[in-house]
């Protein structure tokens, strides 16, 4: 049986995918499309999850992991209209098959010694480290593999299911009555805030929006100048990106009257060193949650402090544990605001993995450049980043769902935040 988190996940599958992960990682180095494969089907043979697949029966989701099909594989090359971010806008608008398979994967061939390794996987089984650490674990068998070596691995254990790593107090009927608790703070915060978010540019039916996305980086020298910032100015990267995105909203939206804008901000949270007992990275699975907070942002207000604002509200969400309260009524929460799309108050969402702790030589294989993107094209107004710094190198995949935000918006968008982050750094 799928957790309430996981069936959510699938809930929002069915929405042209949205809410799944794509991993992209440029590649230097010439790979065998047949090492590859049977990479694929080393590493879905050691990871249970990556040999599941969802079946729904009258009362419930479950994982069975009879007849899943092998991870598919698809080879695709260059021409004047696809480039590689081309490819993953249509990978991240692709609802996956969920009855075969949970995940997917792209081998973007821009010349005999460029590539683009793309992977697309579930939300109910990867969070975005998860997501990252596959593809490592994808080219760590690739390099076993084109060595002549074996791969036979003894299968990972599977973990607990989430609702059994949860404190306690969050298990139970205790936990169903935080959730509901929850859902009840999440609505009277609304009334109480009134978070403004982008304006609707077109308003269509959910089946007819998608996940418009655009990238962008920071370079070396301003990443690691951010991070010391951050450090002298006693806040957080996280804070700093939170920061970034309210910022560019409030200036998109803002007009000659208004003094002052009610704004908000989910920051997602890994949770695996929170569980009782803690998970390991070697893990697959979404072993992440959300801390909403809430800002005021007025005309004088700086950089920092809003960073600091953000930072403070995360600290405290985790001090009270409020990244567990959602989790058990997960379902019902999304069930509630798909029917109430207007409602879902939240300015901007900030995903950030930090420093990406993988290698990055896999004997003649070197990856370049790593980032993620996460789907969404049903949640309207919502201006989302994914974020990851690999070789000192921040990357970001800015996301928001079309047509109701264009995707000249998200361009604009998307330049206001790292120049943002320039000004401060400089």
């Amino acid at each position: 049986m799928l957790s309430t988190t996981e069936q959510a996940m699938e809930l929002l599958n069915r929405y042209n995918g949205s809410f799944n992960i794509v991993t992209i990682a440029r590649i230097k180095g010439k790979i065998s499309e047949e090492f590859l494969r049977k990479a694929l089907d080393g590493v879905q043979r050691i990871h249970p999850l990556l040999n599941c697949r969802i079946i729904e029966t009258p009362n419930d989701l479950k994982f069975i992991t009879d007849e899943t099909e092998k991870i598919p594989l698809s080879v695709v090359y260059p021409s004047q209209k696809e480039n590689w971010q081309n490819v993953v806008k249509e990978e991240l608008n692709k609802t996956i098959d969920s009855s075969k398979v949970l995940v997917r994967c792209i081998l973007y061939k821009n010349s005999e010694t460029d590539y683009y390794l793309i992977t697309t996987i579930h939300h109910a089984i990867s969070d975005g480290l998860s997501s990252i650490n596959l593809q490592a674990e994808i080219l760590k068998y690739y390099q076993a593999i084109a060595l002549g070596n074996s791969i036979d691995v003894d299968c990972l254990a599977s973990i607990p299911p989430l609702q059994k790593l949860l404190p306690k107090s969050m298990q139970g009927n205790k936990g169903v009555i935080k959730g509901q608790w929850f859902l009840l703070k999440s609505k009277f915060k609304m009334l109480l805030h009134q978070p403004k978010q982008l304006n609707l540019e077109k308003t269509v039916s959910p089946e007819f929006r998608s996940s418009g996305m655009t990238h962008r980086f920071l370079e070396k020298h301003l990443t690691q100048k951010l991070i010391q910032l951050c450090r002298q100015e006693n806040t957080t990267v996280q804070g700093a990106l939170c920061a970034a995105m309210l910022l560019a909203v409030t200036h998109k939206i803002k007009t000659e009257k208004a003094k002052k804008i009610n704004v908000s901000c989910n920051s997602y949270v890994d949770l695996r060193r929170r569980l009782k007992p803690p998970i390991s990275e070697k893990y697959m699975g979404i072993l992440a949650s959300f801390i909403t907070s809430f800002h005021q942002i007025k005309p004088q207000m700086s950089f920092w402090e809003l960073s600091r604002d953000v930072t403070q509200n995360i600290e405290l969400g985790l001090k009270r544990k409020q990244m567990f309260q959602p989790l058990i009524m997960f379902r019902t929460i999304l069930e509630y605001y798909l029917q109430k799309n207007e409602q879902f108050p939240i300015t901007v969402a900030v995903t950030n993995i930090g420093r990406v702790n993988i290698p990055a030589t896999y004997g003649n294989l070197e990856i370049e450049e790593i980032s993620f993107a996460l789907s969404n094209s049903i949640f309207e107004k919502v201006f989302t980043v994914a974020a990851a710094t690999f070789n000192d190198k921040m990357l970001l995949n800015f996301i928001a769902s079309k047509p109701s935000v264009s995707q000249d918006t998200i361009e604009v968008l998307a330049d206001d935040v790292i120049d943002c982050l320039e000004v401060v750094c400089q």
